[in-house]
């Protein structure tokens, strides 16, 4: 259903609020690894999905808690966007890889040698759609989380 909904049209953010996890699963199966533009992408955050309590906690996630991320102009690195302030805090390292979803090639947000209290965390992206990436959170191994970013429209 979501790779139908893929063909159709233009994927957004919204359009992934209100998918299932399964669907989200298989958006992210079928879509490429794509590339990480640097500069500030536009963060949300994909929990309690296809609901309306997921929507709400996006709004309140980005407003109290985490914005995005920054991408270094090499593009080998980056810092989330925190808190109100949004302030450069948790690095990552960036680099292409295999993803643990499905082995096939992903970009990997690497925070296991460059953030002490996110160490346990990886995150992978693909592209979605023209300047959106769907991301997955692996904490400790386990997958956790979904979350978008989204590259500045020129």
């Amino acid at each position: 259903m979501a790779a139908l909904r893929l063909q159709a049209h233009t994927l957004d953010e919204h359009d992934l609020l209100r998918m299932t996890n399964d669907e989200l699963d298989e958006v992210f199966r079928d879509s490429p690894a794509g590339e990480l533009p640097a500069g500030v992408l536009r963060g949300t955050a994909l929990v309690f999905n296809g609901t309306v309590l997921g929507r709400v906690l996006a709004r309140l996630a980005y407003w109290l808690a985490w914005q995005g991320k920054r991408i270094d102009p090499d593009r080998r690195g980056l810092v989330n966007r925190i808190t109100p302030l949004r302030l450069p805090l948790i690095r990552a390292r960036v680099y292409r890889g295999s993803s643990w979803v499905d082995g096939a090639e992903c970009t990997v947000l690497d925070y296991s040698k460059t953030s002490l209290v996110a160490r346990m965390v990886r995150d992978e992206t693909r592209l979605v759609s023209p300047g959106l990436q769907l991301g997955v959170v692996w904490l400790w191994h386990r997958r956790t989380a979904w979350f978008s970013l989204r590259a500045p429209r020129h």
